[in-house]
């Protein structure tokens, strides 16, 4: 099957294509897309409308058998990590705004939908992240921290050390932010997979978008 490239919000990506170029969806309008070429390159899902063909020919793209997808769960990490569920959504990019949180602590859970204005899909996804751990701070500084988010952008930025071509404050806003917390990590889930809390936070971001506008 082939693959062409399209840009996913800021990122460029490889996506499933036909013989004549077009987008192979699924039934709930999803594609699968690869963000490098490799054998090793792993498969996630992106919703056709958030794909834009950036022009090239299909190439084929030899990828190795897949391993059984494991949803995130807690017990992937320490059982006394503080989890922080994030995303950020965008009617139009820019457009209306909005970001879900959701943040689990032993059995006490929390949840964020907050309605951001005008803006654009990078900017709800990095103030998801903020707006989580900012609610923790005052009381997970010494305690583990796992942020999960399918934003590979978002995560780049902030441990990867990127350089931020827009939205400067923000970042360096959330980047001092996360120097606060002794044991900090991020995870990188597949979005629109099934992964029940990564799907909750979208709704949440949805939600805050339908309530603002």
């Amino acid at each position: 099957m082939p693959w062409m490239r399209h840009r996913l919000r800021e990122t460029d990506v490889w996506a499933k294509v036909d013989a004549a170029g077009a987008l192979v969806t699924d039934r709930d309008g999803r594609v699968d897309i690869v963000y490098k070429t490799a054998p090793d390159a792993r498969v996630y899902r992106a919703g056709a409308r958030n794909l834009v063909a950036v022009g090239g020919e299909p190439i084929e793209i030899e990828l190795a058998p897949a391993t059984p997808a494991t949803p995130a769960t807690a017990s992937a990490t320490n059982s006394d990590a503080i989890q922080v569920w994030t995303d950020g959504a965008c009617t139009g990019n820019p457009g209306p705004a909005g970001l879900g949180v959701v943040i689990v602590d032993g059995k006490e859970r929390r949840e964020l939908s907050e309605f951001l204005g005008e803006g654009t899909n990078n900017i709800a996804e990095l103030t998801a992240i903020l707006r989580g751990l900012e609610t923790i701070r005052a009381h997970a500084k010494d305690r583990p921290v796992v942020v999960y988010s399918d934003s590979a952008y978002s995560i780049g930025l902030l441990t990867q050390a990127w350089k931020a071509k827009a939205n400067k404050d923000l970042v360096e806003e959330l980047r001092a932010l996360c120097r606060e917390f002794a044991d900090l990590r991020f995870v990188k889930v597949a979005g629109h997979a099934g992964i029940p809390l990564n799907e909750r936070v979208d709704q949440l971001a949805r939600d805050a978008i339908t309530r603002g506008r």
